[in-house]
């Protein structure tokens, strides 16, 4: 299976079964919001996993389906309960206050927070209270197919998320294989990720813990690694480094978590062309995308207005209500979108 299709999996079963050897549903109130393709600027994760409780996200509803970038987290976070000069009532953000000033008007467009002019100053005060609804982060690193190569790759990555620390709990998930030892423990990876062997069963995806993961700090410092060594031999250079403030890591956090509830893990059809007559969303339990031209799953690189077999839906099915609005590519976007409406 192609890395892309197993990332839709893991996604999948992450979201009904989260956390691994866990029951599920003990905790109704537990919930884990799931989302693909998200970290930070030197490093993005596979699949995230941002555990919440219902009450919490019923407190994150009236700040909108969209997420809050840094700019909007700034004012959210800090808007005061009474009327106040935004340059008194947010803290030294750190760049101009102008960009301030135009996060201000943002947010009250957002309606969670009210503004009025006093001659030539903005005062806001808060509607809503921005709530800490984020508990706990968990990266997984998908790699279906690990061979040494890849797992050589791989273990810097690794290494980088256990040094720096942002998220609670770092995983790898591998496809499951019938050895008495599953490979992925033979492998260089550090002793701090959990590993998991994914597996297709006739009552759908499973994934079994083979290694334990090792709960990290993410409220205390963490360590950037930028460069290190290659490791030959006549290489004598060393490792470069800076430190992580826990401040940053705390911001960083909710960034993630905000993307990852406006995002979700079905937003992947954004990157792909609903639009073309060989779409086709199969396994409702996903849904997973299909191409009827090459019968089998694309990937999302594969599916572009660049392909041999793309061609546009034909006029005739964007007209006389099928259904209503646009053609099967809008209705498949629509669906998905219900789905992640759905899930927050």
């Amino acid at each position: 299976m192609k890395e892309f299709g197993f990332e839709l999996r893991v996604c999948r079963w992450a979201e009904r079964h989260w956390p691994p050897g866990g029951d599920s549903e003990a905790d109704g109130d537990r919930v884990a919001i799931v989302a693909r393709q998200l970290g930070t600027r030197r490093r993005r994760w596979d699949t995230v996993v941002v555990e919440t409780t219902r009450e919490a996200l019923d407190r994150r509803a009236p700040f909108g389906d969209g997420r809050l970038d840094a700019d909007l987290l700034h004012v959210a976070r800090h808007a005061p309960g009474s009327w106040a000069y935004y340059r008194d009532a947010l803290p030294q953000p750190g760049y101009p206050w102008r960009y301030v000033r135009e996060a201000v008007h943002r947010a009250a467009d957002r309606g969670f927070v009210e503004t009025r002019k006093r001659g030539n100053r903005v005062e806001l005060r808060r509607r809503y209270r921005y709530p800490d609804w984020v508990d706990r982060v968990v990266a997984i690193e998908n790699k279906p197919d690990l061979d040494a190569a890849a797992a050589r790759a791989l273990s810097g990555q690794l290494e980088h998320d256990v040094a720096l620390g942002l998220a609670d709990e770092v995983w790898l998930a591998t496809e499951a294989t019938a050895a008495d030892v599953e490979p992925a423990l033979l492998e260089a990876i550090p002793v701090e990720v959990g590993i998991l062997a994914v597996a297709g069963t006739p009552d759908g995806w499973r994934a079994d813990t083979v290694w334990n993961p090792r709960t990290l700090d993410p409220a205390g410092p963490g360590t950037r690694i930028l460069e290190r060594p290659a490791g030959a031999e006549a290489d004598a250079s060393a490792a470069q480094f800076e430190y992580a403030d826990p401040a940053w890591k705390r911001g960083k956090r909710l960034e993630i978590g905000e993307r990852a509830y406006e995002r979700g893990w079905r937003s992947y059809a954004e990157t792909m062309r609903t639009d073309c007559r060989h779409f086709r969303l199969r396994d409702p339990s996903g849904p997973f995308p299909w191409c009827g031209a090459k019968d089998g799953e694309q990937t999302a690189a594969e599916c572009t207005g660049g392909c041999p077999s793309f061609e546009p839906e034909p006029p005739a099915w964007r007209r006389g209500g099928w259904p209503i609005e646009g053609g099967p590519g809008k209705a498949t976007d629509r669906l998905l979108a219900r789905k992640r409406r759905r899930r927050r």
